[in-house]
């Protein structure tokens, strides 16, 4: 979901009034981040507060490609990783994910082997249908065993985009709450719906509402669940005692638009792009009794920074022995305050740009390659700058293109090199990034390696139905990420 999507931030049909809701009873950020703009690295930085170059997912097959988790993909979250949900333990929380997990499918990577004590949903994304004999159809798991697949299942009609999952998914979280409240036991619930990811869907009773089209039908569902979610803790006399954030893990798909793509506001481009209609996110906190109702906040924040201010809130300390790129934005939750400090834009390896206060630099700049743009692969439809939306990787280490985004949020208007604001913006911008780079210990990469000897033939549990498949002889190779 994009910036753009909720009426809050302007989308002119105002379809969600229960986000908009939240944000008037709660603490709206209109400068959060994602840590990187593709689904499977910013979902790993958010459950481990550490950049995606740090806990592993990114590539080194080629410089500053965007990669995630296929169902072709080896590699997965790393055991040396310590996930959110596996450091709630120690505060006595019971965790759960519903919906889409992407940190890997392989047994070994599962929810339940990184914190978490109960999973309803997917390994991966909803991609399909496809003919169980050059490609499995993708498995729903509840826990640690799958109870059938995508499209044979789980319907999802592509003509209609007709699809009951979000639906099974709100009944799942509300259980889960509701079962927590009885045995007054703390809990931590990481509801990663994806509904407005191609193929987009939406259950019957929402399909055709939206003025929007499919895409949103889908928001509008999305908000409805959100709504009944919020109310339930409310019912359930637990929402004083309940912290709750809302936010997306990259833009919208500005590349599936206009039917089944979203709206970045008047940002630059959209996902697959560190551009800000890639990265800036919607994002809500909302805490009764805690949050003061109706505060906007310009704090700069990062979906690295949930993982920190998780701990900080359940009264624990994050990990003393690694690098932990979120900071405590408790402060800034609770009394209002701002804290200074830097966002980094990266793509794969490569740290693209940099945000400090209102001033954004860009190092590298790139979309995609004129081949894959030839093709009619756009993410910046409409949005051609010149110099700026480039078709090849351009390098500006030596003289970054820098931007006001109070000015010019829509990235359109590089500030003179020869400016004294320019000289002045990087004497404080520079620094920072050379810290950066000098402190920067990669991890090791988990995205280089393709087999599609590993794909979901024959997860945990196929065989109680009968839906075990025979995988092809293993032929690892380079995975080919082309942008």
């Amino acid at each position: 979901m994009g910036w753009g999507d909720l009426g809050v931030f302007g989308e002119p049909s105002k379809e969600t009034p229960n986000l908009d809701q939240m944000a008037s009873e709660g603490m709206l950020f209109p400068n959060f981040y994602t840590a990187n703009p593709l689904c499977s690295p910013s979902r790993a930085a958010l459950l481990t507060g550490r950049l995606p170059i740090r806990n592993g997912f990114y590539t080194t097959n080629a410089h500053a490609r965007n990669a995630y988790t296929p169902q072709e993909i080896v590699g997965g979250i790393p055991g040396s990783e310590l996930l959110l949900p596996e450091l709630l333990k120690k505060a006595g929380y019971v965790s759960k994910i519903i919906g889409k997990w992407h940190l890997g499918h392989r047994p070994q990577f599962h929810p339940l082997k990184h914190g978490f004590d109960e999973w309803f949903g997917s390994p991966n994304c909803h991609f399909g249908p496809y003919d169980n004999k050059a490609t499995p159809n993708i498995p729903v798991y509840r826990d640690r065993e799958m109870i059938g697949r995508y499209y044979e299942d789980f319907k999802i009609d592509l003509k209609t985009g007709e699809a009951n999952l979000t639906q099974i998914y709100l009944q799942e979280a509300l259980d889960f709450i509701s079962r927590q409240q009885a045995s007054r036991q703390p809990f931590f619930l990481y509801w990663a719906i994806d509904a407005t990811h191609a193929p987009v869907y939406a259950s019957k009773h929402f399909l055709g509402t939206s003025q929007r089209g499919l895409y949103g039908d889908a928001v509008r569902e999305i908000d409805d669940s959100i709504g009944k979610i919020l109310k339930s803790l409310q019912n359930l006399g637990i929402s004083e005692n309940t912290f709750v954030f809302f936010t997306s893990d990259n833009g919208a798909a500005l590349i599936s638009a206009p039917k089944q793509g979203g709206s970045n506001g008047r940002f630059l481009c959209g996902k697959q792009t560190t551009f800000e209609g890639g990265m800036r996110e919607p994002a809500i906190a909302w805490w009764p009794g805690q949050i003061p109702a109706g505060h906007v906040s310009h704090q700069l924040g990062n979906v690295m920074d949930l993982f920190t201010t998780s701990l900080s809130l359940a009264g624990l300390q994050p990990p003393s022995d690694r690098q932990i790129d979120g900071i405590d934005l408790s402060p800034v939750i609770l009394q209002s305050k701002l804290i200074d400090r830097p966002i980094f834009y990266y793509r794969g390896n490569e740290m693209m740009a940099v945000r400090l206060g209102l001033y954004k630099a860009h190092y590298w700049t790139w979309i995609n390659s004129w081949e894959q743009f030839s093709q009619g692969i756009d993410f910046c439809p409409g949005q051609n700058i010149s110099g700026v939306t480039t078709h090849t990787q351009e390098e500006h280490t030596k003289l970054p293109l820098l931007f006001h985004l109070g000015r010019d949020p829509g990235e359109k208007y590089p500030i003179r090199f020869s400016s004294s604001e320019y000289q002045e913006v990087m004497e404080q911008i520079s620094p920072k990034v050379q810290l950066h780079k000098e402190t920067m210990v990669p991890g090791e990469p988990q995205l280089n390696v393709c087999d599609k000897a590993v794909m979901n033939w024959a997860p945990p549990g196929c065989e109680k139905l009968g839906k075990c498949l025979e995988p092809p002889k293993s032929n690892p190779k380079k995975c080919f990420w082309p942008h």
